[in-house]
């Protein structure tokens, strides 16, 4: 699939890895314009029956994504009073859907700055990397008379504790990479020098695995959010799926070939496991 015609984010591919980094100066606001080319990359990411890894990271090394352009939401029409069933299809709620259910593994590259909406989309990821002494994090909207509305009042207080997300929401506060690493809103917070290369080679090891694998995993992940008995009901039916994928018996296979289930490999397990990729036929 070919990702053509984006003015304010550069697309690059490496086979199964899908490079997108946003330009839109100076400080990558969300503008209406950028946020139509965020959910046309969500809606063809989505689709592309090749992609595996979604890295997202920023042209500028101070701010990943400042927030949702303020000017624009002082023009949203307020001349009837709020509905309920008016809320029902909220376009931003379901670009960052997209990018939390979508098939794929969304990886965001945080290397600086990231507010309101901008966070917002980066929690709706699969995973977030930050840098220390460099990325913060901002939920500025209490402070100027609204809240989180592009999904940040449902997910941070899954992601870091409802305690904590009042802290950051209603406090307005900035959150350290430190911290925010402790409390769960990072993966890891990573030196300037390591994070490039650690998320790279974490996009291009999962993308070496069987995609059944990868595809499903993740589905079965996200049935974490219902209750147990179903999760669990899902979980089964999926590990059922992939044990009829040729690519499951043959990888399997390979394990015990390289030394699966022996001492020694054991011992270093995950690097085995990456070498099955890798050497199976």
């Amino acid at each position: 699939m070919a990702y053509e015609e984006y003015r304010l984010i550069h697309i690059a591919r490496e086979v199964k890895v899908i490079t997108a980094t946003v330009d839109n100066p100076p400080i990558n606001i969300i503008t209406l314009e950028l946020w139509a080319e965020l959910t046309r990359l969500s809606i063809e990411v989505e689709a592309d029956p090749d992609a595996l890894v979604l890295v997202m990271k920023s042209a500028d090394p101070d701010f990943f994504l400042a927030h949702f352009d303020v000017g624009a939401i002082l023009e949203f029409p307020i001349d009837r009073p709020a509905s309920a069933a008016d809320s029902e299809n909220n376009a931003y709620h379901a670009m960052c859907e997209r990018f939390r259910t979508m098939d794929k593994v969304t990886i965001a590259q945080i290397e600086g700055r990231v507010g309101g909406g901008g966070s917002e989309l980066s929690m709706s990821f699969d995973m977030r990397f930050g840098v220390i002494g460099k990325t913060v994090i901002n939920q500025m909207e209490v402070p100027i008379g609204i809240l989180p509305g592009g999904t940040g009042t449902q997910r941070m207080p899954h992601l870091i504790g409802r305690h904590r997300a009042i802290e950051v929401i209603l406090g307005g506060i900035d959150l350290d990479a430190e911290t925010a690493e402790r409390w769960g809103y990072l993966n890891r917070a990573l030196s300037a020098e390591a994070i490039g290369p650690y998320v790279d080679a974490l996009a291009r090891r999962i993308a070496s695995f069987p995609a059944p694998a990868v595809r499903l995993a993740k589905r079965s992940i996200n049935a974490a959010s219902k209750p147990l008995a179903e999760g669990l009901q899902e979980e089964s039916y999926l590990f059922q799926r992939l044990l009829r994928e040729e690519s499951a018996q043959r990888n399997m296979k390979r394990f015990l070939e390289i030394g699966g289930q022996t001492r020694e490999g054991e011992l270093r397990v995950a690097e085995l496991s990456g070498e099955v990729a890798a050497t199976a036929p």
